[in-house]
């Protein structure tokens, strides 16, 4: 390995970053920490709890495929952190597959996932490397209960719920904005249908009384995950935080950008979103308490004569993130994944295997599943 640290984190000095360093330090990997401010990720990383104790380095990087190749060349796994992916993403998962690295994101962006699969997926397959985008508690902890629900014989739909407290990162929000500009898509019959940009749900929040406003988010990534499962037909996601008045928020600023934004030429719409992200969050928020921050994925599956629904109630949805990056990064260093090339985490890791992780560190309960006979 030429003496390199075997794991990548790039993009740490951000909220999600720093979470990946904090639990690749409780697994005891070296692992080097990258951005493009050296100065300013040293200044986040030297802040981690207990980070006297890990073996890491700072490095500065210019955003580049080359100068991103000799950063991860002799490294094992990459986990990227600079978002949102669709602008940023694809000179750091080719410099992945040159320097010979599996490759880790946390996107929220379906675009970017139909993307990297169409474009890298069989490159990263025929090295026997992994290509995992969207590997995150929006995406993954859903899944994972998704994956428990197919379990049921005969269940080929999927209606899936994401719930979660708190208020995003800025690369979040940053996101949220950006999926404005794509397409979203759902699965019916096995192919991909668009959602309307307008389309809102009113949905009933598993264990209270209230309801909640979600959206379809961009699509999210399991339609595309199970898009050639031959379990699965059909899969429907609404997602968004449980805080009504945020949703709301969301709401109108999609309904604004449909009738003020949307006309212009594509440079402009980024310029005119991107101011609006910039006034929504512009600084690091408070690090997660469970007394507060808390998620709940909810999973409804169907077929011609069956029924189930699986719910995992959670706590600290970036901490989630961060644990699931590390623990991915700590599996592919000590054996080969389930699935390479284009793979969902639970696809290359195994649901259970996640679930198990998620539960050791106290993130999610037990799931409650319900089968109707």
């Amino acid at each position: 390995m030429n003496g390199k640290q075997p794991v990548v984190v790039y993009g740490a000095s951000g909220y999600t970053g720093r979470l990946v360093c904090e639990y690749l330090r409780e697994y005891n990997i070296p692992f080097i920490a990258a951005g493009r401010d050296a100065a300013r990720v040293r200044g986040v990383v030297e802040r981690i709890p207990g980070i006297e104790t890990a073996n890491y380095e700072v490095v500065g990087v210019n955003h580049s495929v080359e100068a991103l190749t000799e950063l991860f060349r002799g490294a094992r796994v990459v986990c990227n952190m600079v978002g949102p992916f669709i602008k940023y993403g694809g000179e750091v998962v080719e410099a992945s597959l040159r320097a010979g690295c599996h490759y880790l994101d946390t996107t929220g962006e379906q675009d970017w996932v139909l993307h990297a699969q169409a474009e890298w997926g069989s490159k990263f397959a025929g090295k026997g490397l992994l290509l995992s985008p969207g590997v995150a508690q929006m995406y993954t902890t859903g899944e994972i209960a998704a994956q428990i629900a197919l379990e049921t014989p005969g269940i080929d739909t999927l209606d899936i719920l994401v719930l979660w407290s708190g208020f995003p990162t800025t690369a979040s929000v940053e996101t949220i904005f950006t999926i404005l500009k794509a397409k979203w898509y759902y699965l019916e019959q096995n192919q991909y249908k668009e959602w309307p940009l307008s389309q809102t749900f009113e949905v009933n929040v598993p264990g209270q009384h209230g309801t909640a406003i979600a959206l379809p988010w961009g699509g999210t990534s399991h339609p595309v995950w199970f898009k050639d499962d031959p379990r699965v037909a059909t899969v429907k996601v609404a997602a968004g935080v449980f805080a009504r008045e945020v949703m709301q928020g969301v709401i109108a600023t999609v309904k604004m950008y449909e009738e003020n934004i949307k006309p212009l030429p594509m440079a402009q719409q980024e310029v005119e979103l991107g101011k609006i992200a910039a006034s929504i969050q512009s600084g690091m928020p408070p690090r997660e308490n469970p007394r507060v921050n808390r998620s709940v994925d909810s999973v409804y599956g169907s077929g011609p004569l069956g029924r189930v629904h699986c719910v995992i109630h959670g706590n600290c949805n970036y901490k989630q993130t961060g644990l699931l990056q590390a623990y991915a990064a700590y599996s592919l260093l000590q054996q080969p994944p389930l699935r390479a090339g284009f793979a969902s985490a639970c696809q290359a890791f195994g649901h259970h295997t996640l679930l198990g992780v998620l539960r050791s560190f106290g993130l999610v309960m037990k799931p409650v599943l319900t089968v109707q006979d």
